[in-house]
């Protein structure tokens, strides 16, 4: 898992959150960080930096 479900919860404030949420935000940030670590590729740099999202 790459999130920390209490930081989630944190953020979501007052509301619940499903379990299935959990599960499909952590797809989520795996597919972002995936594009990021191509584009740094594809620029030649071993680095991910923001600017890759």
């Amino acid at each position: 898992m790459l999130i920390v479900k209490n930081a989630v919860k944190e953020a979501a404030g007052d509301k619940n959150v499903s379990s299935d949420f959990y599960e499909k935000l952590d797809e989520e940030v795996g597919a972002l960080i995936e594009r990021a670590a191509e584009r740094a590729d594809a620029n030649g740099r071993k680095t991910v930096q923001a600017r890759d999202l």
